[in-house]
């Protein structure tokens, strides 16, 4: 092909979810709902564990670190699909595109590593616990998150940089919702094969390699539970890594899915609802599945907003329980 033929692309077409079309409106009034929600929750979570003293520990720094997360790599994502529904117009320029993968990847990799590291926390803290405050000092963990963050930026960056370097041409119509890399290769006018073998190497670095360490974490941590005597101190200790081992659950078997399943004529539509629930359902549910058991983080999210002079949340939800409570007690039989 001549270079004079070539028409090179400077803005893509995002097909979304085109089969909802007709219930557009109400599908956008949904995302935005579901985006609120996340941005309103993980918000509170890093807002909570930041003003709050009682919550200067590594479990909830770690926490804060993964919603911190969270609301970026949403934020990344939903707010252009939310201006294309509302607008109806699918289109995102090549520099746009570009910056919205890279940020939506490395927050990927970054709640990968968090979780990671949220599992090597509470492994020290069940099988080691007399020795947990030397080793999780102030200090490692702020390394530890150091590292995380600096991993999951610097680990996409290079895929990035190939991405970029792509020349794309001819077709720009992209069967997705957001610039992910996999539709975005197939309008590449060249050879892909390093792209491929970097996003094999990427997975296994991000995916496999933290996958494995937080398996061997939880290997540890249910043997050590398994010999506690008493079943209060299993329960005990179970529930403070059972909210972790459920978005653990979640965000590994969606990511799994997409990537591990036999090929079949529904892959993209299939894809798209996984990241559907990656990118929109996770971020929405994970503060409540941290938060929604945890006294003592209710207790301080209370405070807190009791101070900014607004009703706490979580003395509502309480207050609500008792009256339901009270409605189940018998009644006093009438008098003769």
């Amino acid at each position: 092909m001549e270079e004079s033929n070539v028409t090179f692309i400077t803005e893509f077409v995002l097909l979304g979810f085109p089969e909802l079309h007709g219930i557009r409106i109400g599908f956008f009034a949904v995302v935005l709902l579901m985006y609120l929600i996340s941005v309103s929750g993980n918000c509170l979570i890093i807002t909570v564990v930041f003003m709050e003293p009682k919550l200067h520990m590594p479990m909830y720094f770690f926490l804060s670190n993964f919603s911190l997360a969270e609301l970026w790599s949403t934020t990344a994502v939903v707010p252009k699909m939310l201006t294309n529904l509302a607008l109806d117009q699918n289109t995102i320029c090549l520099k746009c595109c570009m910056a919205q993968s890279y940020v939506a990847f490395s927050m990927g990799a970054i709640q990968f590593f968090n979780l990671t590291v949220m599992s090597f926390d509470r492994y020290a803290a069940i099988c080691k616990p007399f020795s947990y405050n030397a080793k999780m000092t102030n200090e490692i963990c702020l390394y530890l998150s150091l590292i995380t963050w600096f991993s999951g930026f610097t680990l996409n960056f290079f895929q990035a940089i190939v991405v970029w370097t792509y020349p794309y041409c001819g077709h720009n119509v992209m069967d997705h919702f957001f610039c992910d890399v996999g539709p975005l290769l197939k309008l590449v006018c060249t050879d892909t094969s390093l792209m491929e073998l970097i996003g094999v190497l990427y997975g296994a670095v991000v995916m496999w390699g933290s996958f494995l360490f937080t398996l061997v974490s939880y290997a540890c941590i249910i043997t050590t539970i398994v010999q506690i005597p008493s079943v209060s101190g299993r329960s005990k200790a179970f529930s403070t890594c059972s909210s972790h081992l459920t978005v653990v659950g979640i965000l590994y078997g969606a990511t799994f899915f997409m990537y591990l399943r036999p090929s079949t004529q529904g892959d993209t539509q299939i894809n798209k609802v996984m990241y559907l629930m990656i990118i929109v359902f996770l971020p929405m549910i994970s503060p409540f599945i941290f938060t929604i058991r945890n006294k003592e983080f209710k207790a301080s999210a209370n405070k807190v907003l009791s101070i900014w002079g607004h009703i706490p949340p979580f003395a509502f939800m309480e207050m609500m329980k008792k009256q339901k409570q009270m409605k189940k007690w018998p009644r006093c039989p009438p008098k003769l």
